[in-house]
């Protein structure tokens, strides 16, 4: 059994080059996730600022209905069903945005939604004592909140964010439904080409598995220079 595995491995892989293939679709789903967490944190830091003012005023009253509005839609629809959208709706005549745009734009937008409630926590989590502080020297709200409040939420949040970003690297699988070479499309396509799914789709999950144990090991390195940094 094991000798026949390997033949079909090594006639697809190794001989015909289908290697080649796997590697680019991993560096599409690398392209995106990275992408997408960049966006989403950008995005949740935002949300997660304005769901914690104070509701006075309508200005912030409004702010306050538009991010509970952005993440009960996104939080309550799948994925797959915003990258159709985006893809074949939103910007179907605008196609000098590539694929992979979209995809990271999408898997942005979602991942915001998420990791606005995680900043959220973060922040709370941190001394009321800190902001008052800050107010007391005369900083202003946004001044606190970026200098003081933020760095040390995100130091609590950083083993959150790397499981968002895990989350990412198995959800961009789907971004195919949108012509995204990444590489769950690549071994579909070398699945067609061969008729030896079995095979193909076992080195696709090896390529997932070790994607994530990098990832993971990047978030614990982080982790371990954040508390070194703490201790000096």
């Amino acid at each position: 059994m094991f000798d026949d595995f390997w033949g079909k491995f090594h006639r697809i892989f190794i001989v015909q080059e289908g290697y080649k293939d796997i590697l680019a679709g991993l560096e599409n789903t690398i392209i995106i996730a990275l992408g997408a967490l960049i966006l989403g944190i950008l995005l949740g830091v935002i949300t997660a600022t304005i769901k914690i003012l104070p509701k006075k005023g309508v200005l912030k009253r409004t702010l306050h209905l538009i991010t509970d509005l952005y993440i009960t839609v996104i939080r309550g629809t799948p994925v797959v069903v915003q990258l159709l959208i985006a893809y074949f709706g939103i910007f179907a005549k605008h196609r000098t945005i590539d694929a992979i745009t979209v995809a990271i734009l999408v898997f942005g937008i979602n991942s915001g939604a998420y990791v606005a409630e995680i900043v959220r926590a973060g922040i709370l989590a941190v001394d009321k004592g800190q902001m008052e502080a800050g107010r007391s020297l005369g900083l202003s709200f946004g001044t606190t909140m970026s200098k003081i409040i933020l760095p040390q939420a995100i130091k609590n949040i950083i083993p959150a964010l790397g499981n968002e970003f895990i989350t990412l690297i198995k959800e961009t699988s789907v971004a195919g439904f949108i012509t995204v070479t990444d590489v769950t499309r690549a071994a579909r396509s070398l699945a067609g080409k061969h008729y030896e799914a079995g095979v193909i789709y076992l080195v696709l999950a090896v390529a997932y598995l070790v994607l994530v144990l990098a990832a993971t090991a990047l978030v614990n390195f982080i982790e371990k220079e954040l508390r070194k940094s703490d201790t000096r």
